[in-house]
C-alpha cells in the first residue's frame, strides 16, 4: 500500500522488490494492481470526493503497523495479497461507479416563453422551438430509436440515421422519421404536421398516414379519420423565416397567424370577409403595417378597442 503511495521506507521498498523478483506471476499481479490504482486516482480526481480524508479513514480502520521487517516471509505477502485485493475491488468499484454515472443519459427540457429557440439535439438534429413550447429529450440517445416529446410547436431538421428512427410524441400522436424536415404544431387539442422534405409517418390510434414533401395532415381529438392534404401556403413557417407568405390565402387564416405572432386580438367582424383572398409577402413587418395592407387591399375598416381588441369590418 505504502509502495503505491510512495510512502514506503527503504526496508519496505526492498521487501516489495524482493517479492516481485521471486517470480513473473508476482510482478504481473503488482503491475495489474498499480494500473487499477492509477486509474482509480484519475477518476477520483474528477469527482467531488475528498480523497485525502477517505484515505485517512481507511488507514485508521486498517490500523497498519509501521514495522520494517527484516525477514521476508509468506505470511507477510499473504497479507499484502489480501490488501491488494481490497484495493483492486475498491478501485474497480470506483471505476464502475464513475463509468455508470457518466454514461447515464439525463433528461433535458427546453422551454420557451416569448422568444423562439433554436437548439441542436445530441444526434445533430436541429429544432426551432416556437414561443410557449416545450421539448423533452435525453442528453444521449440510447437504444434503437431517438425518442422525444413535444408540447406546442417546433420545426425539425432531422439528421439521417436509418438504423435509429426519430420519434416525436405529441398529444396522442406519434411522428416517425429517418431524415427529413417538417413542422409540428399542437393547439387546443388539434395537431398539425407539415412536411417540407423527405417522408414522415404519422400514427394515431393504431392508424398510420405517410406524408411526403408538400403534404400535411390536421387531426383533432375527436377525428379518427383525418386525411392528408396539399400544403397551400407557408404561413406555418413564419416564426422561423420572419415572413408571412400569402398565396391566395383566405383572410381568416392570415388573421389566425398574425394573432399568434404578435399576441394580437384581431377579430373579423363580417362573415363575408373570412374567405377573401390575399397574395403578398410580409417580411418582418410590424402589426400596424400588416393591418394597413389588409385595410387597403380589401377596403375595410379597422377598429381598435380600448381592451386591445382589433375588429375588421
Amino acid at each position: 500500500m505504502k509502495h503505491l503511495l510512495g510512502e514506503a521506507s527503504p526496508g519496505e521498498e526492498e521487501a516489495v522488490n524482493e517479492w516481485m523478483n521471486e517470480n513473473a506471476a508476482n510482478k504481473e499481479y503488482y503491475d495489474q494492481l498499480k494500473k487499477v490504482w492509477d486509474n482509480s486516482k484519475k477518476l477520483a480526481a474528477d469527482s467531488t470526493l475528498d480523497v485525502d480524508k477517505a484515505w485517512d479513514r481507511f488507514q485508521k480502520r486498517v490500523a497498519v503497523q509501521k514495522e520494517t521487517p527484516k525477514i521476508v516471509n509468506r505470511s507477510r505477502f499473504s497479507w499484502m495479497r489480501i490488501a491488494a485485493s481490497i484495493i483492486l475491488i475498491a478501485g474497480l468499484g470506483i471505476a464502475a461507479f464513475f463509468m455508470m454515472t457518466n454514461n447515464e443519459p439525463k433528461e433535458i427540457v427546453a422551454q420557451t416563453g416569448q422568444n423562439v429557440l433554436v437548439d441542436t439535439l445530441p444526434d445533430g438534429s436541429v429544432i426551432t422551438l416556437n414561443k410557449r413550447s416545450t421539448i423533452t429529450y435525453p442528453s444521449k440517445f440510447k437504444g434503437d430509436t431517438r425518442a422525444i416529446a413535444l408540447k406546442g410547436e417546433a420545426f425539425f431538421n432531422v439528421a439521417p440515421d436509418k438504423k435509429k428512427p426519430f420519434i416525436i410524441s405529441i398529444n396522442d400522436v406519434q411522428v416517425t422519421v429517418v431524415g427529413t424536415s417538417f413542422n409540428i404544431k399542437s393547439e387546443n387539442g388539434i395537431t398539425e404536421v407539415v412536411v417540407e422534405t423527405g417522408i414522415v409517418q404519422v400514427t394515431r390510434s393504431g392508424k398510420t398516414v405517410e406524408l411526403i414533401a408538400g403534404e400535411k395532415i390536421v387531426m383533432s381529438a375527436n377525428d379518427s379519420n383525418a386525411a392528408k392534404e396539399k400544403v397551400s401556403d407557408k404561413l406555418y413557417n413564419y416564426y422561423r423565416s420572419k415572413e408571412f407568405v400569402c398565396d391566395d390565402t383566405p383572410l381568416w387564416k392570415l388573421v389566425q397567424v398574425v394573432n399568434e405572432a404578435y399576441d394580437a386580438k384581431i377579430v373579423i367582424g363580417r362573415k363575408e370577409l373570412n374567405d377573401m383572398r390575399l397574395t403578398t409577402t410580409f417580411n418582418n413587418e410590424s402589426l400596424e403595417q400588416v393591418l394597413d395592407v389588409i385595410q387597403l387591399t380589401f377596403e375595410i375598416t379597422v377598429i381598435k378597442k380600448e381592451d386591445g381588441q382589433i375588429i375588421l369590418k
